[in-house]
């Protein structure tokens, strides 16, 4: 009999956005990755801890970006993340005393704390700072598949023209992969899935054995497969493809009509940290600064007091439909494939789940417990007949904008490329140039490699799309510049300060194994 697959996959991404100096206020920017280990990643791992204590028979596939990676790696991030929940525990111990004579926001205040009391315990005390040895010891055990992805999510189809530049940002990936969990990927997921001719290349080049795309480029190829997006086909070199379910994460964040927006929910956007008067909020807010997130949160999206057992049944109740829809969709296409195997991906962003929607968390762990009918795998599972799939050449696209990536290049952020490409063509011309130097001019010349990488990242076009700190990451995105040109010229010139050099490494500890050469052209 056919079996039906359900592929999920979590996509975990962050811009390289790390402040340590003493005196600054960075709290809104560090906010971003503090919330993120709070809401998403702690309850992750304790979420796959409590399904395998169970013996619930589930398979995960999830995505950690190098940039990602590397903050979580930082011990001075880690102190500042442990500062961070420090304030808010003491905000709400102060909360608690507050709302005594409100019973629903008193529910909520304690439920919250409780929240940050057990982030902290299990931050500190249960996997001891390191998060990515969790979801190591977590692909160990066979229920988490773990993928990887460009170093610094850069959108790969904006240097398709550039192969030493592709070959870069897909070497680091897996270096950086093999770094923090000891393995080398099967899989790699390309930032916002985007692909270009020969990016297919560059991958099967490096070992790689299978890639996601969106929907369009398999149904829109000249050579579109029979099996559609529902089995995994062949790019003429042999890299397997899988196509990312239409519908999906659209039922999940949709306005119209996603799981998320039930009115039933914890509205994210209403904080105590905005909705009090500062008096009220005592030492976590300080004067003159902006106001940040408290995570404290008492009001539902229909500005109802907020009830978390509603919420959690109305989750579970979402992930049933969830679970019959992708089910339906499964046997149907089975039925089409006269006895093949069919498959289904879902793909979401882990921001989603938990920073978006508080309850997202608890819908996955629902989706992971309601196998019924189908079974969930890895797309690594999935190919052991690789060299047998039918070949495509498949279509360019993308997962955002329409599905061709206009959203990393409008009027909000199309400056950006020209830097990066600029960038891109020395960086090239460096590593052919230098080969073989060393001292200065190679830590000279792997900040550059390094600067250039943070400011390929596309969060950054993205975040500028979104409306998100736009400020701040023009500014962040013109300070790498600066700084690349200036290892141009200090090579130029055959001059550096390295005062200046060592304050810029410092600040910068990002793949400290950086080798500028990942950047030459392959002979």
């Amino acid at each position: 009999m056919a079996r039906k697959n359900l592929v999920l996959v979590v996509v975990g991404h962050q811009g390289y956005i790390r402040h340590v100096e003493d005196g600054a206020d960075y709290e809104i920017e560090n906010d971003m990755l503090f919330s993120s280990i709070s809401s998403t990643y702690l309850p992750l791992i304790s979420m796959i801890r409590r399904l395998e204590g169970e013996k619930v028979s589930f398979k995960l596939s999830l995505v950690l970006s190098p940039m990602l990676c590397a903050l979580l790696d930082d011990p001075v991030v880690q102190e500042q993340y442990i500062e961070w929940l420090d304030s808010r525990i003491l905000l709400g111990e102060k909360e608690v005393e507050r709302c005594k004579d409100d019973e629903a926001m008193l529910q909520n205040a304690r439920a919250t704390l409780a929240r940050f009391q057990q982030n902290k315990v299990d931050f500190c005390e249960n996997y001891n700072q390191n998060l990515l040895k969790q979801f190591a010891l977590c692909a160990q055990a066979g229920h988490l598949e773990l993928l990887a992805t460009a170093a610094s999510y850069a959108f790969l189809p904006h240097y398709a023209d550039m192969p030493e530049v592709l070959n870069a940002q897909v070497e680091a990936g897996l270096y950086s992969h093999r770094k923090y969990f000891g393995t080398m990927p099967e899989g790699f997921w390309l930032p916002y899935l985007g692909y270009a001719d020969g990016v297919e290349k560059v991958l099967r080049s490096y070992g790689i054995n299978y890639t996601i795309l969106d929907t369009r480029s398999l149904l829109f190829c000249a050579d579109a497969p029979k099996t559609g997006i529902f089995a995994p086909v062949r790019c003429q070199n042999s890299l397997v493809v899988f196509a990312r379910d239409v519908d999906s994460p659209a039922d999940i964040v949709s306005e119209d009509s996603g799981f998320m927006h039930n009115p039933v929910y914890r509205n994210q956007n209403k904080d105590i940290g905005f909705e009090l008067p500062a008096d009220d909020l005592g030492a976590f807010h300080k004067d003159g600064s902006a106001r940040v997130s408290s995570g404290y949160r008492y009001w539902s999206k229909n500005d109802g007091a907020y009830d978390e057992k509603a919420a959690l049944a109305q989750a579970a109740e979402d992930a049933k439909s969830f679970l019959f829809a992708k089910k339906d969709k499964l046997e149907k296409a089975a039925a089409l494939l006269e006895g093949k195997d069919a498959c289904l991906v879902c793909a979401v962003t882990a921001t989603t789940l938990g920073q978006d929607w508080a309850e997202g968390m608890a819908f996955l762990e629902q989706v992971l417990r309601g196998e019924d009918g189908f079974t969930f795998a890895g797309c690594g599972d999935l190919i052991q007949e690789q060299f047998s799939l039918p070949k495509v050449t498949p279509y360019p696209s993308a997962g955002v904008g329409t599905g061709y990536g206009e959203d990393l290049l409008d009027s909000s952020n199309d400056w950006m490329l020209r830097h990066t490409r600029k960038m891109c063509a020395r960086m090239v011309d460096l590593a052919d140039r230098f080969q073989d130097d060393s001292g200065l001019k190679v830590r000279l010349l792997n900040l550059g490699a390094k600067e250039l990488m943070i400011a390929q990242g596309a969060e950054w076009a993205m975040m500028l799309h979104e409306g998100r700190l736009p400020d701040y990451v023009s500014d962040r995105f013109k300070k790498c510049i600066a700084s690349f040109i200036a290892v141009f010229d200090s090579l130029g010139s055959n001059t550096v300060s390295t005062e200046w050099l060592t304050k810029l490494e410092r600040e910068h500890p990002l793949f400290p194994w950086m080798n500028y050469r990942i950047f030459s052209k392959k002979k």
